[in-house]
């Protein structure tokens, strides 16, 4: 068990630090993509996706940087399209919102609220003809619910009985929007319910827990043929797209982070590793050697080569 909860730790504080070197290194204007940061959240994909298992295929939001990470665990090319270079996944042409590494299972992730829900599903549904018993895995923010295509999306994958989770990752605003300013009907989960489905919900920061909560949940699934929705809620630490805080833009207090900042999903299982016997000084050198692996990768993505100004058009479909 400690195994796994050295694992979950690994992965939490690859994603924070890569993090925090993006906001280190922004204000330098070598990085020109728009960042929408994952600090708050990295709880609920590392927990799911390890849940999941290696297989599955994981689709996303343009607050993509948590996934990405956790579901790679690479930081070179990571940081080659945070910088526009051709070593990046997309070769430098698709930034911060538009990462995807499918042989690794990233498929896709979208700068478009809700769009990457129904390539979900249709990639269920080939699954599902193929009879290879493959996952996927659907992320969305809460705003996405306000779209008509999850919906239509959920409908169809309920009567398809398809092999999808959908995660709806809620940190309570569609930018500046909190959710109930949002919903004219009953809360999220208790309308999914209606549906042909499985559903859960959690307000926890505990990775352990989403881990938990999602096996439960795949163990449904298996069991009925039909698909599961989870609706997880974190707070967004960072302003909606940007590396700073927004406390002062008028739409939420800095107050409403201090409770969450208490559970901090790092802190967390960082605290866990401790409690159950593992020595700081192991501890510590696991930080360092990812703090190695992230100065690494930035450094070679600085001197990493732009694409030729003729490779432009390649890779495009029109």
């Amino acid at each position: 068990m400690l195994k796994l909860h050295l694992e979950f730790y690994k992965k939490l504080y690859l994603i924070r630090k890569a993090e925090e070197k993006i906001r280190e290194h922004y204000s330098e204007d070598e990085m020109k993509t728009p960042m929408h940061m994952s600090m708050g959240e990295e709880a609920i994909v590392v927990g799911v996706l390890e849940a999941v298992g290696k297989q599955a295929q994981a689709f996303g939001t343009y607050r993509s940087h948590a996934l990405y990470l956790a579901k790679t665990g690479e930081s070179d090319m990571f940081f080659a399209e945070m910088y526009g270079k051709a070593t990046g996944p997309a070769k430098g042409k698709g930034g911060s919102m538009h990462l995807a590494l499918p042989d690794a299972g990233v498929v896709m992730t979208s700068a478009v609220v809700s769009t990457t829900i129904p390539v979900a599903v249709g990639a269920a549904l080939a699954n599902a003809y193929k009879k290879n018993g493959n996952i996927v895995v659907s992320f969305f923010g809460d705003g996405a619910i306000n779209e008509g295509v999850f919906w239509e999306s959920l409908n169809f994958a309920c009567l398809k009985k398809l092999p999808i989770l959908f995660v709806c990752e809620d940190n309570d605003f569609a930018i500046h929007s909190r959710l109930k300013d949002r919903l004219g009907h009953k809360p999220i989960t208790k309308v999914v319910s209606q549906f042909y489905c499985h559903t859960d919900e959690a307000s926890t920061t505990d990775v352990y827990e989403i881990y938990e909560i999602t096996r439960n949940m795949l163990a449904k699934m298996k069991k009925s043929g039909m698909p599961g929705f989870l609706h997880l809620k974190y707070y967004r630490y960072l302003e909606h797209v940007g590396v700073n805080e927004d406390f002062d833009a008028g739409y939420r207090a800095r107050k409403e982070l201090l409770p969450w900042l208490e559970k901090d999903p790092v802190k967390v299982q960082r605290d866990r590793l401790i409690r159950e016997g593992m020595k700081e000084s192991v501890v510590l050198a696991v930080e360092k050697k990812i703090d190695q692996q992230l100065e690494k990768s930035i450094r070679e993505a600085q001197k990493a080569p732009f694409l030729k100004k003729e490779e432009l058009m390649q890779d495009v479909y029109a």
